[in-house]
């Protein structure tokens, strides 16, 4: 029995919209202080299961804006989404706006797609370890260094005594472990795609989005509301998951480190950004 055409456009109209959540995963990755929340498997873990449900539901979009941390929690971060996706059978297409650099583009590999605007920063396939000597400057200042510690190499590293070459070997050692890894990791998500046209790719460079397109890190240039609306019909519905705001949050508090008391930490998150000129 065919249906009256006027029938027809009224089923049309109710018909609802597909729906793609957006997830947004700004910040650095790791655990903070006590206000300032980074980008964790304990921060994120809710919103992540938040993102994988509800009616009609054709993708969830991660956005990320991120210069990396972690490789512990940016390796839990993307194992949950992937998970996720593999159990809701829900693709992720991944996108990135200022920044997904070093951990930020680990957790961008949970997605199927990536997609970056033509200013994105991409990349930083590495591992760093930063921090500071202090031995001159405590000698100047007439301090003196008192450690007691139970095992050789608990020590290791200590910014307030000479470094060891011996130290610097085993920190050096780890931190290719953990760069085998991450190469492993983004040859796997990436496969074909990749382009390693310089030699560059696994050093630790990066690239503006068009860049990194060539080289295979990211599929295309574009937003979410535009890929999204090209993937899907212009009435897609675009929900975002948002974290509840704390109180300290709603009075502009939270994430002070006049609050927080933790200026080296401040330094240090200034510092992952400031590598990228943000």
């Amino acid at each position: 029995m065919a249906f009256p055409a006027w029938l027809k456009n009224l089923r049309s109209r109710l018909r609802r919209p597909p729906r793609v959540n957006v997830l947004r995963l700004d910040g650095v990755i790791g655990a903070r202080g006590r206000f300032q929340k980074g980008l964790s498997i304990e921060t994120t873990a809710g919103l992540i299961e938040r993102a994988f449900s509800g009616p009609r539901l054709k993708a969830v979009a991660i956005v990320v804006n991120s210069p990396g941390g972690s490789p512990a929690q940016s390796s839990l971060i993307h194992d949950r989404i992937r998970a996720l996706s593999a159990e809701k059978k829900v693709p992720v297409i991944a996108f990135v706006e200022d920044v997904a650099a070093s951990g930020g583009y680990w957790i961008s590999c949970a997605g199927e797609e990536i997609h970056a605007q033509p200013s994105s920063i991409v990349g930083s396939i590495g591992v760093v370890s930063p921090g500071f000597g202090f031995v001159e400057a405590i000698a100047k200042l007439g301090v003196e260094r008192r450690l007691h510690a139970s095992g050789e190499n608990k020590a290791i590293l200590d910014p307030f005594l000479p470094e060891d070459p011996e130290d610097v070997a085993r920190l050096e050692a780890l931190q290719k472990e953990i760069h085998d890894l991450f190469i492993a990791h983004v040859k796997d998500r990436r496969g074909q795609r990749l382009n390693d046209v310089d030699g560059d790719l696994f050093t630790g460079a990066f690239w503006t989005g068009e860049g990194a397109r060539l080289r295979g890190l990211v599929d295309g240039i574009g937003e979410v509301r535009q890929v999204m609306r090209g993937r899907f019909g212009e009435k897609v519905k675009l929900e975002a998951i948002r974290a509840e705001r704390g109180l300290l949050a709603r009075f502009g508090l939270a994430g002070s480190s006049r609050w927080a008391g933790e200026i080296g930490e401040a330094l240090e998150i200034r510092g992952l950004w400031g590598r990228f000129g943000l």
